[in-house]
């Protein structure tokens, strides 16, 4: 197994980091482990690898490799994804694994002959949206760096699974069912999904991926070269064949492509430092300015039945939303601010702009230094996306979330594997006003990213949370709601992924239909905010210590669950 192009880069760490945590060794918590996923069998396949006495990293590579079997809707190897770990010593390890743009894509990437932006499933739907799987290199350096268990045994769980079939869940059919378009857009796809007379087959029905059973054992023997060398031309000419006009994937886009180790992002939140993803991802940087700004208030007095608190909640929102728009790219191509976005100071004086007695009306960004002048963009919605959180019996932790971007990604399939639309997280437009967008379109760029797969750490420097979430552009504000929950209102992480959700980026205030929060949207009407009640896409998953123990936790409004190895 060769591990060449896996090499992190430190030529890349543009930004400051903050890698260990304290500043001298913490005494960490110790016990049994646990493995919180989004699927039970997913989640299975990583406390195994932790009762083989693996570590947490082991047990996540599991856990990532079955749900590309069992979950192939939101994340898989055909997608990318951050990886975010603590050691028992404190220290803090985060790992990029974002797909990149091809090297011949440019600005003009999803433009039509006329210079206007393409219509959103006009580009997901093929090989346009298509972006360098960064999965399985992500997964190789972490292995290199914290695994223990044999590679090849972090596989046997998902090929078992692929080769002997699982049984289709509600919601795999239901995900089916509604992205047709998308699942069932090449054969394989619909050999997979579909029965003889072309309807999604019903609950309950097992399915087996053959393709994907063969795809993951060679890796397993091979190492990752057997993806992003022996299987490149292959790959790269399938989604070659389905790019309109000249530029497309090449196999040596492949063959070049290396996960980074990249600096951690932490702020701190009362008592408590937070630690997550960088650039290209832009949840650390949210997660980190929503709670900074919220500071000052006194949010566990209010608490979670007050309609200020939520109003609160939501300024805070719409202040760091603006500031990601505007800032938040891939670091090796725009200087992005992420010292000056997370300092306490900055936070404090953009909090001090809230009002518990009013809205804001039009918010903007920020004014911090930056090399050169941006401008925000127009990047569609997000929507998939998977999130695991494992801690291992010696309290090494990982919080990890993975993707292929929106459901069955860009509908194109080749391994078994679907392969993601993340390009398509980049702005169509590449400038305005004649101002560069920082999220543009350019070769071998990553595209901004919302995931926020977060540690949390105690005033003595122990890890005692770890907490991410699935559901595109909602991802940092499930985070944060759920910090706020355990922190200021003292709520278990099951207690607090269940809160609902009020998510605020823009003007407009949208409470998750169905919800408790349909009772806050007369008074927060009445302190200006034009709300909607709307269906959001909502997945998150925790592992805390509580008790004396690790506890899992598992959104209710998933099929998540949390194991006990």
């Amino acid at each position: 197994m060769t591990f060449r192009h896996l090499l992190p880069a430190a030529a890349f760490l543009l930004l400051p980091a903050c890698a260990t945590l304290p500043a001298q060794p913490a005494t960490t918590h110790r016990g049994e482990g646990m493995v919180s996923a989004a699927d039970p069998r997913a989640a299975q396949a990583g406390a195994e690898m932790l009762r083989r006495g693996g570590s947490a990293t082991d047990a996540a590579i599991a856990t990532m490799l079955a749900l590309t079997v069992v979950e192939p809707q939101s994340s898989g190897i055909g997608g990318g994804g951050f990886y975010v770990h603590s050691s028992p010593d404190g220290s803090v390890d985060t790992i990029d694994g974002r797909e990149k743009a091809p090297a011949e894509a440019g600005p003009d990437w999803f433009l039509d002959p006329d210079g206007e932006p393409l219509g959103f499933m006009e580009a997901v739907i093929g090989g346009r949206s298509v972006g360098v799987p960064g999965t399985l290199a992500l997964a190789a350096l972490a292995h290199e760096r914290h695994g223990r268990l044999p590679w090849a045994d972090l596989f046997r769980p998902a090929i078992a699974l692929a080769r002997n079939g699982w049984d289709l869940t509600e919601r795999g059919r239901m995900s089916a069912a509604d992205n047709l378009d998308r699942a069932a857009h090449e054969q394989a796809g619909r050999d997979l999904f579909l029965s003889a007379n072309g309807a999604v087959m019903p609950v309950g029905t097992h399915l087996t991926n053959a393709a994907l059973a063969d795809t993951l054992s060679a890796i397993a023997a091979a190492g990752p070269s057997a993806f992003y060398e022996d299987r490149a031309e292959g790959l790269a000419a399938h989604v070659a064949e389905a790019t309109p006009g000249e530029a497309a994937m090449r196999a040596g886009d492949l063959r070049d492509y290396a996960a980074i180790v990249r600096p951690p992002v932490c702020g701190s939140y009362r008592k408590y430092r937070i630690c997550g993803m960088g650039p290209p991802s832009s949840g650390a940087t949210t997660v980190i300015a929503i709670l900074g700004q919220l500071e000052t208030f006194d949010m566990a007095a209010l608490g979670p039945q007050s309609p200020v608190a939520w109003h609160l909640f939501a300024e805070s929102q719409r202040l760091a939303y603006a500031d990601r728009e505007l800032y938040l790219a891939d670091s090796d191509f725009v200087s992005v601010p992420v010292t000056a976005l997370t300092d306490p100071d900055y936070l404090h004086r953009r909090g001090s702009l809230i009002s518990a007695n009013a809205t804001l009306g039009r918010v903007a960004a920020g004014r911090v230094p930056v090399e050169a002048a941006l401008a925000d963009g127009d990047e569609p919605e997000e929507h998939g996306t998977s999130h695991f959180a494992i801690v291992d019996g010696d309290g090494n932790a990982v919080s990890w979330t993975s993707t292929i971007e929106g459901p069955f990604g860009s509908g194109l399939m080749y391994g078994g594997f679907y392969l993601n639309n993340e390009l398509t997280d980049f702005s169509f437009s590449p400038e305005k006003d004649g101002v560069p967008v920082a999220n543009r379109v350019e070769g071998s760029k990553r595209p901004r990213s919302s995931m926020a797969p977060t540690l949390v750490f105690d005033a003595d420097g122990r890890m005692v949370l770890a907490v991410g979430a699935a559901g595109g552009a909602t991802i940092p504000v499930q985070v944060a709601k759920s910090l706020i929950g355990w922190i200021d209102w003292g709520m278990t992480a099951q207690q607090a992924i269940a809160l609902p959700v009020l998510f605020s980026p823009g003007d407009t205030v949208v409470l998750e239909r169905g919800s408790a929060l349909g009772a806050m949207q007369a008074p927060l009407e009445a302190l200006g905010h034009r709300v909607e009640l709307r269906d959001l896409p909502l997945k998150a998953n925790a592992v805390e210590w509580r008790g004396g123990r690790w506890v899992g936790a598992a959104d209710p409004r998933s099929e998540g669950v949390a194991v006990r190895p």
